[in-house]
């Protein structure tokens, strides 16, 4: 489990594509200072198990339904990338609830600064909309931000100068593809209420 508090911007320093996989060598000093084989590390919000690992860096498998549903498959090398370490059990819970399992991508269709923040707008997809919900959690390339505002197709948040410079939502433009994970707890809502109706009906 993840809390979608960024520890560190890492670099893509290689990638290896195979026919439906990849392997991808990621530069990340802090996220490997603890690490062993068989860690899990979120990258862009997306959890991945790590299977090499040197004081610089890891390398990890990436199989092609995550390739498919998320942004990973659009990585280059040199690309920056949002990095987090799973929660340990003693750890401080400083976001929400993150799995790590993106749930589907959106794009970035305008940026507003503001006086200290910026507003970011993004599209919403279809089935994912009833999930998001004003002042609600939503995790963007493993980011944890409050939704600001939402709309049928469209959702917003106000980024902080802290999470413009520490993470990569600071750099990304209009056009940009980003990994969305709703609120875990929505879906847990929705399949309860769904699961009781079906029962009693």
């Amino acid at each position: 489990m993840f809390t979608g508090i960024v520890e560190e911007l890492g670099t893509v320093a290689g990638i290896e594509l195979g026919a439906e996989s990849a392997v991808l060598r990621i530069e990340g000093p802090l996220v490997v200072s603890d690490a062993t084989h068989g860690a899990s590390i979120a990258v862009n919000g997306v959890c991945l198990t790590v299977t090499e690992h040197d004081s610089t860096g890891f390398t990890v498998d990436v199989m092609a339904e995550t390739l498919g549903r998320s942004s990973l498959g659009a990585l280059r090398q040199g690309d920056r990338v949002n990095l987090e370490r799973a929660m340990p059990a003693d750890g401080r819970f400083g976001g929400h609830v993150v799995q790590g399992h993106v749930d589907g991508t959106a794009t970035i269709t305008g940026r507003t600064p503001g006086d200290r923040w910026e507003t970011v707008d993004f599209t919403l997809p279809v089935g994912l909309a009833a999930y998001v919900v004003e002042k609600g959690s939503i995790t963007v390339d493993g980011v944890s931000l409050t939704v600001a505002h939402v709309g049928d197709d469209s959702f917003g948040v106000s980024l902080i100068p802290t999470t413009l410079d520490l993470t990569t939502l600071g750099q990304k433009g209009v056009g940009d593809v980003v990994n969305l994970e709703v609120d875990v707890i929505a879906k847990y809502v929705e399949r309860l209420l769904t699961h009781r109706q079906e029962v009693g009906s």
